[in-house]
């Protein structure tokens, strides 16, 4: 994935690959910490990951921000910045609406039909955030896919094999009896490749429009001294 300006050729596929390789070796790292049970304030198992330190959510604002201005600097940022944040709101909105409607219906959190309700409104995010800055938004993507995937994966292995990680922790203790695949069908492919998709596009988003935002704003006060100097002298 490549994108061709006037300031030359800007090579996003080579900005996925070094951030996917650095995200995979944080995914290694922690399920070695989790296997051989180390500080659990870094590798928790618990479900959900009991906000270890040492995990890769943490990635996705940083990443936003860099994404965002390397963007920038290649002359792929929007004009108009009011759009993203924007869009970003009403993505919060519907998952919101969809966390709503889950709760009226009564299901439990967790739960298959839970899931779906949910996942709905992160397919909802990540269609409608690529509106108001296509680059920023395929560029999110393919970052947030090459990050993920790989854990599908190994929560496909750690729940066949009960390797006692948050990878494969059933995310409520009342969580229904069904077969290995099953399971990782529910807590793992759908929440991986649905949900943290659509957390990444939200939160990567909203940090890469507000650095561009610092970056505009500091870009035309800069303008604006210059001109004043001149002006005096």
């Amino acid at each position: 994935m490549s994108a061709t300006t006037s300031e030359g050729r800007v090579n996003i596929t080579r900005w996925i690959i070094v951030t996917g390789l650095i995200t995979l070796a944080i995914t290694i790292i922690r399920l070695v910490g989790e296997l051989q049970h180390w500080n659990s304030a870094l590798f928790n198992t618990s479900a959900g990951g009991g906000g270890a330190l040492v995990g890769i959510v943490w990635l996705v604002p940083i990443l936003g921000i860099v994404f965002a201005l390397k963007l920038n600097a290649a002359g792929l940022a929007p004009k108009k910045i009011w759009p993203v944040f924007l869009f970003v709101l009403i993505a919060l909105v519907i998952n919101f609406v969809m966390f709503g409607v889950a709760s009226a219906l009564k299901m439990e959190p967790g739960r298959p039909a839970f899931q779906l309700t949910a996942s709905l409104g992160g397919i909802i995010s990540i269609v409608i955030l690529q509106r108001p800055w296509p680059a920023l938004f395929k560029t999110l993507l393919a970052y947030g896919y090459a990050a993920r995937i790989p854990v599908a994966i190994i929560m496909l292995f750690a729940i066949k094999g009960n390797w006692g990680t948050h990878y494969d922790v059933p995310p409520t203790a009342d969580f229904p009896a069904m077969n290995w695949l099953a399971k990782w069908f529910w807590i793992g492919a759908i929440p991986q490749l649905v949900d943290w998709i659509a957390f990444t596009m939200i939160v990567g988003s909203l940090f890469g429009a507000i650095a561009l935002a610092l970056t505009k704003l500091i870009h035309r006060t800069r303008q604006e001294e210059d001109q004043k100097a001149a002006a005096v002298s």
